[in-house]
């Protein structure tokens, strides 16, 4: 029993892997394509593009955000106790609700993108991008439901190797669509005499990659379901069930998993459709132009928020890994090694995301140069530096949801993100009509809800479990050790400016930053011989910490 135990845990985690390798091989693609996609939509170009994928994200997370969760979860429960028929039955049910609501949210999104742009939004010039996005609504939910099926039947690596053909033909194609329509749309500006027209084709040349990369994985995903269609219908054979749940059933316990997760990613999600809506619009009755206020709102979703979501990528891996960590550790009703659980993954995190913060205020517009060489990046390196520190609070923020979560308290970080959504409405109101802060009021209200999110998450883990974060290594020691790091970086990077230029010396400084604030934070007793160990070329990094010597005796 326990030989099973073991097997089936480490089967667990080999295929978890997969998947987390997967994500990290994508997020990597993603962070290399976006560099020439920015450098060729522009500000301008990139505020349209960001103002579609918003409601292009609203869109997936009502059709199809939860769905290879939801299947993959009802699908091996099945499988766990031989009912074929049943399995098979949740799939068929999934795909026809991914089939209806993805063509008919798709649909309105593409017959409505006008109406959309300019009335929702105040931006009309992004609904070229917004109607090209739409038909992949409906290509996402039915290639959501494929991934779960294949995860419920215990194999992640047809989600990895999906996922990773995506982007690659998504990065190629984005690159390419955007700098070939970025030619079409110059010339019909000209035509027109509005040269807003180039920005607009350019960023649904940028969108088309999406869809194609979508449509990529949906083919891969779709032979390989025919190939191992004859093992499926043996395993049905096979079934002497009697018991065959009605599709009425199904359809309940589908809409049943997937409503939870739906609701707390939409709350999420419209964080940033009411930016950008809140934005447009004020900025519109200001009497500023629409072209204006896209390329200051590009600015935030084309360089703040590719440089930003870099570590919150990584805490999202933590918080992903997390969650069925904390499942199995509760269940054994030992409050302390929860707590342990949620003490380390939280440092961890801390340990990443403080200097990361520290980074971004140090060498804001050094590394905007470095990425984004086509634009005046000035303003760009003044929001980074401004909004450095939410990177602290969302981080915190997705180890704590994910933490409430995997303690079957879902709808509280729903409630959290509602109330910190309402309290970032107001703040981004007053900040833009009492104040008239214009596009550091985005980034400023960014700030008010993820700490409120964490706030409001760090009193619901003190109320339910009696938890309370540890503040020395956690937070003060990594601190230090940032601001060290921050003044040795930027020492570094104001000397070699002079010799190498800009571009080289953010580069060597980069070099200096991570390592001068590993050595500071060993030395603070930041993290031990044992928990550097543990981690990704742990062992590797033990020997050269002894060899210098660096580790407290």
């Amino acid at each position: 029993m326990s030989k099973n135990k073991s097997e089936t845990g480490k089967n667990f985690l080999v295929q978890g892997s997969i998947l987390a390798i997967a994500g990290v091989i994508t997020k990597i693609i993603g962070a290399v394509y976006r560099i020439p996609l920015v450098n060729i939509l522009g500000d301008k170009g990139m505020g349209y593009y960001g103002v579609a994928f918003q409601i292009y994200a609203i869109a997936l997370t009502l059709t199809s955000y939860s769905l290879p969760l939801a299947v993959s979860k009802l699908v091996s429960a099945r499988l766990a106790t031989g009912q074929y028929k049943n399995a098979y039955r949740v799939f068929r049910g999934a795909m026809t609700f991914a089939i209806a609501a993805g063509g008919i949210v798709g649909a309105i999104i593409f017959f409505g993108a006008d109406f959309i742009a300019s009335n929702l939004m105040a931006m009309k010039m992004s609904a070229l991008a917004l109607r090209v996005l739409a038909p992949c609504i409906l290509i996402v939910a039915i290639l959501g439901v494929f991934r779960g099926s294949f995860q419920g039947n215990g194999s992640m690596v047809p989600t990895a190797v999906s996922q990773i053909i995506e982007q690659i033909v998504n990065a190629v194609v984005s690159v390419v669509g955007a700098y070939m329509l970025l030619k079409v749309g110059k010339e019909v500006a000209a035509q027109k005499n509005n040269d807003s027209y180039g920005a607009a084709y350019a960023a649904s040349g940028g969108t088309l990659g999406t869809v194609m990369g979508a449509l990529a994985a949906l083919l891969f995903l779709f032979f390989l379901f025919l190939a191992f269609r004859k093992k499926f219908r043996r395993q049905i054979e096979r079934d002497r069930g009697n018991k065959t749940e009605s599709y009425k059933r199904v359809f309940k316990v589908l809409l049943l998993t997937i409503a939870p997760v739906i609701l707390s990613a939409t709350v999420y999600n419209l964080c940033g459709v009411v930016d950008n809506a809140m934005f447009g619009t004020i900025m519109s009755i200001q009497g500023h132009k629409e072209s204006e206020y896209a390329a200051l709102l590009g600015i935030v979703t084309g360089k703040y928020d590719t440089l930003m979501n870099v570590p919150l990528a990584i805490s999202s891996a933590f918080g992903s890994s997390l969650i069925p960590s904390i499942v199995l550790t509760a269940k054994t009703g030992n409050r302390r090694q929860v707590h342990e659980k949620i003490d380390i993954f939280t440092r961890f995190n801390m340990i990443i995301a403080i200097p990361c913060a520290a980074g971004f205020i140090v060498l804001a517009k050094p590394l905007l140069d470095l990425l984004f060489f086509t634009e005046n990046n000035t303003l760009g390196g003044v929001l980074l530096q401004m909004g450095a520190i939410s990177v602290v609070f969302y981080n915190l923020s997705t180890v704590t949801n994910a933490v409430l979560q995997g303690l079957d308290n879902m709808m509280v970080p729903v409630k959290s993100a509602a109330i910190s959504l309402v309290i970032h409405i107001i703040s981004l109101f007053l900040m833009m009509v009492v104040f008239k802060w214009g596009i550091y009021a985005v980034v400023l209200s960014k700030i008010v809800f993820s700490l409120s999110t964490c706030i409001l998450n760090a009193h619901a883990l003190r109320e339910r479990i009696g938890y309370v974060q540890e503040q020395k290594k956690t937070f003060v020691i990594p601190a230090i050790a940032s601001i060290i790091m921050g003044i040795v970086t930027l020492v570094v990077h104001l000397l070699f400016e002079l010799f190498v230029g800009t571009r080289i010396a953010t580069v060597i400084a980069l070099c200096v930053a991570v390592a001068v604030y590993g050595v500071a934070l060993v030395l603070l007793g930041g993290v031990t011989e044992k928990e550097l160990s543990s981690m990704p070329k742990g062992p590797m990094l033990v020997k050269i910490c002894k060899k210098a010597h660096l580790f407290r005796s």
